[in-house]
């Protein structure tokens, strides 16, 4: 059963005689950002002041980005997998595959059309979430993440979706098309300003628990180096994707050592062993991708077994909110 974006899928759909191949999110199974304001209506109108939400016009006007398209041989910057899978969220429309909405809800919660009916069922016709028995919300969580929806509480999971994204892991990409290897990309600082919404239990759209940031910064250090190792393991030629991925890899395994004197983990020691021991070169793509999943596999074990209270050691070196990306909507 599909398992929403963490789950790598190929898509090949013919529409207009071009391919969409690699899509991270099945249209088939997208029920668009509409869908999940019915319930969550303040965190969609936050949304829509954001990047995120607003690159689907912006971005097919962006002279930067047409210039890439057409390095790549793209006709059509909203009809090509190259840009659709990380920029829009695309569905179903009259048996054709469109983008609907720029870096939308599923784009980080994961495809909805099997668990949006069943995350929305609070127990009968009028049953509200306030009144809602607690058995019946443990058992409906726990089906909806069966089904592929990616709550807040599965960090790694959530955070992937950034990091499958924004190390930018396409070497023709990067090499032919001139666009950027990466962004300097940091999850606390990312995820707490403008892309804020938490607006389901507070209306004052407050900023995560330090115990909460703190896992927030270590397992995105783990992701940043899991997806360089990837991108190293993957490259052909020594140029300017497989030089950043390689530059990005040494940076994270830096900081990842960093991490492990300030706090006692033996995950956190284990990811330092694992990536210590692989060679960031071309050719040496079996060893580096082993060297990945090795750090996946306990990235997330970290993940499940820590909720941020042991991990004190590491607040000196948090983002604080002035170095938050974007402004936070009220």
């Amino acid at each position: 059963m599909y398992r929403g974006i963490c789950t790598a899928i190929l898509v090949i759909i013919s529409l207009g005689g071009e391919a969409y191949a690699d899509l991270r999110m099945n249209p088939d199974h997208i029920k668009g950002p509409d869908a999940c304001g019915e319930c969550h209506k303040k965190s969609v109108e936050s949304w829509k002041q954001s990047h995120h939400a607003k690159s689907f016009k912006t971005l097919p006007r962006s002279e930067n980005a047409r210039d890439i398209a057409k390095k790549m041989g793209l006709k059509r910057i909203k009809a090509d997998s190259d840009c659709l899978t990380c920029h829009f969220t695309s569905a179903m429309v009259e048996e054709k595959v469109k983008p609907i909405a720029g870096i939308s809800c599923e784009s980080c919660h994961g495809a909805g059309a099997e668990w949006i009916d069943v995350h929305s069922d609070f127990g009968g016709k009028d049953v509200k979430a306030e009144n809602e028995d607690p058995a019946h919300k443990v058992e409906r969580y726990s089906k909806s993440e069966a089904v592929g929806m990616i709550r807040p509480s599965n960090m790694y999971a959530l955070a992937e979706n950034c990091y499958q994204c924004h190390t930018v892991p396409n070497e023709k990409l990067v090499n032919v098309g001139g666009h950027t290897a990466g962004s300097a990309f940091e999850l606390v600082r990312w995820s707490q300003g403008e892309v804020r919404h938490n607006l389901w239990y507070t209306d004052a759209n407050e900023g995560a628990s330090i115990e909460r940031r703190r896992m927030m910064f270590i397992v995105g250090k783990a992701l940043d180096l899991e997806y360089a190792l990837r991108g190293v393991a993957k490259a052909t030629e020594p140029k300017k994707y497989a030089k950043a991925m390689a530059k990005r890899a040494a940076t994270a395994r830096k900081q990842i050592a960093a991490i492990a004197k300030r706090i006692q983990s033996p995950e956190i020691d284990q990811i330092v062993e694992i990536s210590s021991g692989v060679k960031l070169k071309l050719n040496n793509e079996e060893a580096l991708s082993a060297a990945a999943l090795a750090v996946s596999n306990a990235t997330r074990a970290l993940a499940k077994r820590y909720d941020g209270s042991e991990f004190g050691g590491i607040d000196g070196a948090l983002p604080t909110e002035d170095k938050y990306k974007g402004l936070v909507t009220p």
